[in-house]
């Protein structure tokens, strides 16, 4: 079941004495994340029913259905929060869900293997993807643009990466 559930986000911790936390959205609209029913927890073991409160510094104020106290509240941090994929919008051809990407084959525009993309991070500044080596020391960190990364084949499981000059 874990394979059709996507990350949109997690519990940052409580927020206040009465059970309310605070919420990370990953979502391209963060309160979007109350839109899709209740959550699960990674396993889909647990269903978290959320309704959102007001703006907080980092994030969302959210109550959740039987969290009623701090303690509660504060258990549940580092929780991530996922949806069936399935009752998520679909997106243009030139989006992605961060889900997607990571486990593709990278290749540069030679053909040759790169590595493997195996995360996916947002800082502010536009998507980067972290590419674990083969052949390079280190991972690559590159932008997620079409100029770097022009072409993205799901169903082949791999991505085409036009390396900037300085990182040969």
């Amino acid at each position: 079941m874990t394979d059709d559930l996507i990350c949109i986000g997690a519990i940052a911790g409580a927020f206040g004495v009465s059970g309310e936390v605070r919420l990370k959205s990953f979502c391209s609209t963060p309160t979007d994340i109350a839109s899709y029913g209740p959550l699960l927890s990674e396993d889909g073991s647990r269903e978290f029913h959320i309704s959102l409160t007001r703006p907080v510094a980092g994030g969302l104020g959210a109550r959740i259905r039987g969290v009623t106290t701090k303690e509660q509240a504060d258990a549940l941090r580092g929780t991530s929060l996922y949806v069936p994929r399935n009752r998520l919008p679909g997106l243009p051809d030139d989006e992605f869900y961060h889900a997607d990407l990571i486990g593709l084959l990278a290749h540069d525009t030679g053909g040759v293997a790169l590595g493997k993309v195996t995360a996916v991070y947002n800082h502010g500044a536009g998507d980067i993807l972290e590419i674990s080596p083969a052949g390079h020391k280190s991972a690559l960190l590159l932008p997620f643009t079409a100029a770097i990364v022009p072409n993205v084949d799901l169903a082949a499981g791999r991505i085409v990466v036009d390396l900037p000059e300085e990182s040969d």
